[in-house]
């Protein structure tokens, strides 16, 4: 072997390395919803041990059985409804009893409220009952989640948190591609109480990053674009054309992202906002 072929050799391992999870406990909260369970998955294949935390605690443990059979790893699901700083304080505790640490929190939980007809009423007919119920579990729900969690990590000597926004919480919502726009067969927008609940996400990244940096605890935001999830094609046409790849993203597409923010690769980052949304932001 000569000297060009053993660097080589040397840095594809190391770069390998850097993106590796293995032994690393990552929690997920949302864990069996639309992008938790490509989460979880994607963790799971990258040699973590996951937990899955969902308010439906059903959910949770029906998807952590089914990512622990294809991968492999040891994957647990917990329930937990992230408002009650009761309930948040009980599923930490557990968690660390049952695997010991934590290494990786996902704050990715998101609620629509108790009603669709009111989530996606316009702002003027907007109930201030819906809003707090939203701001609940988008903001509240992470500050309390990540309150509790970065209290084991700064015992642990440090960690990495990696908080779900959306494009919306950077971007305001162009209103004109709503028209004809159905999700699931329904008519649908993006609400104020969206785009500013994702929006106190990055704020919270960004203090948090600073506050928690000694500790050893990087911070940082992952912001999807639109994902195709049951839009009808109006919606998908119109969203397409705004965005510089031509088209919606998949929520596979966000693994590359998560695994880089979760693992040693980003060592050196925190408080950023990772977008990943096919350069919508750019224009």
């Amino acid at each position: 072997m000569d000297d060009v072929e053993r660097f080589s050799q040397v840095t594809n391992t190391q770069t390998s390395d850097l993106f590796s999870l293995s032994g690393k406990v990552v929690l997920v909260t949302g864990g069996a919803g639309l992008l938790g369970q490509v989460f979880c998955q994607a963790f799971a294949d990258s040699g973590a041990q996951v937990v899955v935390v969902d308010i439906d605690q059903t959910a949770a443990k029906s998807v952590s059985s089914a990512i622990s059979k294809k991968s492999g790893q040891k994957v647990s699901g917990f329930g937990c409804d992230i408002t009650s700083p009761e309930s948040v304080a009980q599923m930490v505790a557990a968690v660390v009893s049952d695997f010991g640490r934590i290494d990786v929190l996902v704050n990715n939980a998101a609620s629509k409220g108790s009603s669709l007809d009111e989530f996606f009423k316009p702002f003027e007919e907007y109930s201030l009952q819906t809003w707090r119920q939203v701001m609940a579990v988008n903001i509240d729900g992470l500050f309390l989640v990540a309150q509790a969690v970065g209290k084991q990590m700064k015992l642990q000597g440090g960690g990495s948190i990696i908080q779900t926004s959306s494009i919306y919480g950077v971007l305001a919502p162009d209103q004109r591609i709503y028209e004809g726009s159905q999700y699931n067969g329904r008519a649908i927008n993006t609400p104020a109480v969206y785009s500013a609940s994702k929006a106190a996400v990055l704020g919270l990244t960004s203090y948090l990053s600073t506050y928690w940096a000694e500790s050893g605890i990087r911070v940082n935001s992952l912001t999807p674009g639109g994902i195709s999830s049951g839009q009808n094609k109006t919606f998908d046409d119109k969203y397409s054309n705004r965005v510089p790849l031509g088209r919606m993203g998949q929520a596979s597409e966000l693994t590359g992202a998560l695994i880089y923010l979760a693992s040693d690769a980003s060592s050196y980052v925190t408080g950023q906002n990772l977008i990943v949304d096919g350069g919508l932001s750019t224009w």
